[in-house]
Formats: structure tokens, sequence, C-alpha cells
């Protein structure tokens, strides 16, 4: 399969996205920044037959914990049922491509997609958790979303849950096993899986048979299931670069006006061992054409 580099145009990235995308950013109350995600579109687009899915059916009746809703909307996230903001109307048409690329059977392990970015501080765990509650809405698919930056994990304390035993307890531990490490959520559609307890060696853990073992697990009796993964940045740990060879999509998060072109180069140098790279601008204030999700539904930014 021969890749497609998301950087193969002539000129910078942000130069080409300032000139694909538009987004005025949802107004958002405090602190919180507006981000502005947005996915590059194909170069080219062509008509498949895409399968019919039965509709979504519960796959777990046990327990679950409930999801703190305040704590969801005073950070900016896309609520579940919330009304439709620009925010929540970017991730959908995210999905859409993620999913539909998902579904191919030549892309192996579409079902699992890796969020990362560059550097810190550029949105991949906001933007990795709105795509999960975005996901989760969906009528023929649920998500688990796995917290793999062991050494910086927010995803429960985002979502203002406890911890407990995670992925890395279970590499490292043959005798846990990962299905007791889910959390499920009172959030139809969504479950969790902890980061688990960092070690010394989490790069090879990652590494190791074991852990092929493991994500087969997570997907082998749910075929609707699709597993998210919020990664450490790729240029800070060495974790994504192992992480990019068990997923079988990439969802790369720029940060605008931040992320150098240079260090995304070096980035996506580091995570070609997947061949399905998207990239997505986030943090953009920018409408050349006016276009303002959300708007149409009562509910978009006014001037």
């Amino acid at each position: 399969m021969n890749k497609q580099n998301p950087l193969s145009k002539s000129g910078s990235l942000l130069e080409r996205a300032a000139q694909i995308y538009d987004y005025v950013p949802s107004k958002t109350s405090g602190s919180v920044p507006n981000y502005g995600p947005e996915i590059l579109p194909p170069e080219e687009s062509a008509e498949q037959s895409v399968p019919v899915l039965a509709p979504r059916e519960a796959s777990y009746d046990g327990p679950r914990v409930i999801v703190d809703r305040d704590k969801l909307r005073e950070a900016g996230f896309v609520l579940p049922d919330g009304p439709v903001t620009a925010l929540s109307e970017e991730f959908r048409i995210i999905k859409r491509q993620l999913l539909f690329t998902a579904q191919q059977p030549h892309v192996r392990h579409g079902e699992r997609i890796l969020i990362c970015s560059a550097h810190p501080n550029e949105g991949k765990t906001f933007c990795a958790l709105n795509l999960a509650l975005s996901i989760a809405a969906e009528k023929d698919n649920e998500v688990l979303l796995v917290d793999a930056d062991f050494a910086k994990p927010s995803i429960l304390s985002s979502l203002g849950l406890e911890g407990s035993k995670g992925l890395m307890d279970v590499l490292a531990d043959p005798e846990i096993s990962v299905e007791d490490c889910i959390i499920h959520t009172d959030i139809p559609g969504l479950a969790i899986l902890p980061a688990g307890e960092q070690t010394n060696a989490d790069t090879e853990y990652l590494a190791s048979s074991r852990t092929r073992e493991v994500l087969n697990r997570l997907t082998s009796n749910k075929p609707k299931r699709i597993v998210i993964f919020d990664s450490p940045p790729a240029l800070s740990a060495s974790l994504a670069s192992v992480l990019a060879t068990h997923a079988g999509q990439v969802m790369m998060v720029v940060k605008a006006d931040k992320t150098t072109e240079t260090a995304l180069r070096d980035a996506l140098g580091l995570l070609a061992g997947c061949d399905n790279i998207q990239l997505v601008l986030n943090g953009t204030k920018f409408s050349p054409t006016g276009r303002n999700f959300g708007s149409y539904y009562g509910f978009g930014s006014q001037s």
C-alpha cells in the first residue's frame, strides 16, 4: 500500500489550511479556549458502496459510572444530547471520514484510531474526547476511548471519574484481564480504558506480542466498536511511534499558529508505521467564506 503524504503539496501546511479551511469558533464561557478542529479533505473522492450496519444493540448490561456533565460543560467539550453547536458539527464532519475509512476492507485495523500531536498543549486530548463523545452518539457504533498517555493521563479527570487499573497494568501483568479494566459509562455507547500505572518500560511493553493480543481482544467480539487512543505527543515520547504500528488510522492534531511545519514533518516521520494519516487543524480563528456551523440551528456565534 502506498502511503499518502499529507504534506506532499507545495507550500506550508498552515498556508494550505488557510486556503482550504474556514471556521468560526463557538463561544464558550470562562477561560476555555475556542478549539476549531478541521480535517483535511481527501485529494480525490469517489463513490463507494458502504455496508449497511444493523442498529446498535447494548453489548453491556452491567453497572455504569456517571460522567460529570458539568465538568464537560465547563471544559468546553461536546455534551451528550446537548444542543447543536459549531464544535459538535465540526466533529460530526471529522468522524464521518474516519468511520468511512474504518469500514473499508483493505484498511487493516481501521477501527483503531490514534489521536496524536507533535508537542504537548496542541489539543490532542480535547480532540480525542470530543471525537469519542461524537462517535458514541452513532446508532451503528460504540466507542472505547483508551488513555494511552501513560505519563500524563487526563481522560478520567476530564470526565470526573476516579482512577483504576488500565492498559499498562494489563500489559505488565498477564493475570489482569483487559475486559475487567474497561469502565462503562452512563453515556450510551461510551466506555473508557484508563492508562494504568506508568512503568519504566512502557515502550517495550507496547512493542511486545502481548499488546497485539490485548488489542485484538478489544474488538474480536465487538465488530461495531471503534477504539480511540489518546497518545502522548510524538516528539515528546517514543510511545507514539509504537502505538502507530497498532493503529489503522492516525488523526494528527495541528495547532494553528503554533505547530511548525518542521515539527509536523518530524512527527509524521515517527508515525510512519500507520498508512492512513489525517491532519486536523485545531484552534482556527478565521472564516474567509463565512462558514458558521451551528448557526442554522440557532446556536451559532453572533457578532
